[in-house]
């Protein structure tokens, strides 16, 4: 405790603080008062009201005083009486004797249809039946199984038997509940679920595709996944329902957020608010572009960095959001990230790309990637080496790796499997990027082999491996979730893999269509040995603590490896005093050779778990130790 207050109070000294509050609206039935903080050089601010979110004209034009000019900023002002709900606002700032365009603001809570203008609402009247009990359930980090989804491509198709197709709704119907129970994940990664600029909300008919890493107002759901854009309250009400239906059944929720950038530069409400404040330069003048998408914000300074506390916080407050998963967290500073981190409760999980999409216009060293994790105690990163050496590199769809029977990943692998951290047994200068341990504890790993940035995990082995058969191809399907699921950092599923997902070989499907992202329910019942292999696995996770022990220094000393061989990882858990562990000596084998192999254990029995394609913790037979035999293209789990 005395670590964490000391820490506290130098985190107060190196992140200058800004007065940013979250509310530029503040709604009484009386009145609405009305606040925007802009640059000191602003000359005068305008306030539009208007009768509707999109069209039709201004009915009061109120100019706003400043009050007031905190640290070279201006805080300006108004008052205006009467019941302004069901109302919509914009402001415009006038810098250098011109009036820059209108903007809800960079702190609209609600808008009109497509987000360009604010909506005035009572927060209260937004909230769902019984809203003020919905708790967030209680999971440790190292008990979390996160299942990564799109909204529209989890329920359009027709095979879903989801009646809310692509919305929020979707997550809160009795099918979508029982899938997401009986495979048995326990937190819900939804992709940028914020109000985005590329769907054009007034013609959903259009069925346009988009993930939403294009930001607009990042304090308001999408209203495209709602079933009524133009309504202001329905996409607020409908994202509380979705939240309040999935913790019901103890399922967390994790909001994907894109700080890193905004949509554009001149069109975004930063720019239209405080010119180029939020963002990064070049020493040429131009714009830095870290994030491969135009642009990148500045978190290192103090209206970015505060903007982005006041506003992860906001969504635990507002929204009872669980986690946050940070979009090219690489891009963002360090001291920003900790401070994050510091602002929010501790059963808060956040995680990031620990990675750039490009050259940021600030120090690397300073920059939250990868390699620097050890300097943000209480955040995770993903781990690229784990899923390159599993099915090869991002940069090449069709270079295979250890799942093809490609020898010299498995010491990568073996990082992987103990959660990137320090280990007597693992050569760090053999892991395929990270040549030292990047993690303090193994819950500040991602362990994943596929997610919506990428091909998904069919299309992967059948770009890497020409020719492969279904038989093979659900093997090492199979074995690559086998070796996620029984790492000790924190597993990641990309929904529809339970499924044998395909999106046809496409690598990037950021707006392709429906008939590429679609998830194909029919899978389920196709293939159902895939089904039932992720049901039980995960479900063995989840009863067996040695498989997530959370600790450092547990791993180390629980987890061992056997002698290593080709395409081959294999290692030991000692389940003695580690809690609630009921299992002794406990052994998984992986092994990615097209023929079987065997491997040196203690005399037996033991009972065998996994094997062949099977996992089942009522047994599946046993051994007698010695020499086993493990299947090719399998894994095999065995314990006492």
């Amino acid at each position: 405790m005395k670590n964490i207050i000391i820490f506290s109070l130098l985190l107060a000294l190196i992140v200058p603080q800004v007065a940013m509050a979250r509310d530029e609206v503040n709604y009484t039935p009386q009145g609405s008062h009305f606040e925007l903080l802009t640059l000191g050089s602003a000359q005068a601010v305008k306030l539009r009201l208007y009768d509707a979110g999109a069209a039709g004209k201004v009915v009061k034009t109120v100019s706003l005083k400043a009050a007031s000019q905190p640290d070279g900023y201006k805080l300006w002002s108004a008052d205006v009486k009467g019941d302004l709900k069901g109302r919509f606002y914009t402001f415009d700032v006038k810098y250098a004797g011109k009036f820059r365009g209108e903007t809800p603001g960079v702190w609209a809570k609600a808008v009109g249809v497509n987000g360009r203008r604010g909506a005035i609402v009572d927060m209260r009247d937004t909230d769902p039946q019984g809203w003020e009990r919905d708790r967030r359930p209680r999971v440790a980090p190292h008990d979390w199984v996160i299942y990564e989804m799109h909204h529209r491509d989890f329920s359009i198709d027709a095979s879903s038997g989801l009646e809310h197709k692509g919305k929020f709704l979707a997550l809160t119907e009795p099918r979508a509940i029982e899938h997401l129970l009986q495979l048995g994940v326990n937190a819900v990664h939804i992709l940028p679920s914020f109000d985005y600029a590329s769907i054009d909300e007034s013609k959903l008919e259009l069925n346009r595709y988009n993930w939403g890493y294009d930001p607009l107002n990042y304090n308001v759901p999408e209203g495209g996944y709602s079933t009524d854009p133009a309504n202001p309250n329905a996409r607020i009400r409908e994202f509380k329902q979705m939240v309040q239906a999935l913790h019901s059944v103890g399922i967390k929720v994790v909001l994907d957020v894109v700080y890193n950038h905004t949509f554009n530069i001149e069109g975004s409400n930063f720019q239209l608010t405080m010119p180029d404040e939020f963002f990064r330069k070049n020493p040429d003048g131009t714009y830095s572009n870290g994030s491969g998408c135009g642009n990148e914000t500045a978190s290192e300074r103090p209206v970015m960095r505060n903007y982005m506390i006041e506003s992860v916080k906001y969504w635990v407050d507002e929204y009872h959001i669980d986690g946050f998963r940070f979009d090219l967290m690489g891009v963002h500073d360090i001291a920003t990230m900790n401070a994050i981190r510091q602002a929010v409760p501790d059963d808060i999980f956040i995680y990031g790309e620990g990675w750039s999409a490009g050259s940021c216009a600030y120090p690397n060293e300073k920059l939250g990637m990868k390699a620097h994790m050890k300097q943000m105690p209480g955040i995770a990163a993903f781990s690229d080496d784990i899923r390159d050496a599993l099915r090869g590199p991002f940069s090449d769809d069709t270079k295979p790796a250890f799942l093809a029977g490609l020898p010299g990943h498995e010491e990568s692998i073996k990082m992987g499997i103990v959660g990137a951290i320090e280990h007597p047994q693992v050569d760090y200068s053999k892991v395929n990027y990270s040549k030292e341990p990047w993690c303090l504890q193994p819950t500040q790993m991602i362990s994943y082999v596929s997610c919506h940035d990428d091909m998904c995990l069919v299309d992967r082995l059948k770009a890497s491996i020409p020719g492969i058969s279904m038989p093979e191809l659900i093997r090492l399907d199979l074995l690559a979730q086998t070796a996620v699921l029984t790492s000790q950092g924190v597993p990641f599923i990309l929904s529809g893999e339970e499924m044998l997902r395909t999106k046809q070989g496409v690598h990037n499907s950021f707006e392709s269509p429906d008939e590429i992202n679609h998830l194909d329910w029919t899978g389920i019942e196709r293939y159902p040995q895939v089904m039932a292999y992720y049901q039980g696995l995960i479900a063995m996770r989840h009863r067996h603590p040695a498989f997530h022990m959370g600790q450092a220094d547990l791993v180390r000393s629980k987890l061992r490896f056997l002698p290593t061989q080709d395409c081959v990882v294999a290692f030991h858990i000692d389940g003695r005093g580690i809690k609630r562990e009921s299992w002794n000596d406990i052994y998984v084998v992986l092994n990615a050779n097209k023929k079987a192999v065997t491997v040196d254990v203690p005399q037996g029995p033991y009972a065998v778990v996994c094997r062949s394609g099977v996992c089942s913790e009522r047994g599946l037979g046993s051994v007698q130790g010695g020499k086993v035999t493990v299947p090719a293209q399998s894994a095999l789990i065995f314990h006492n």
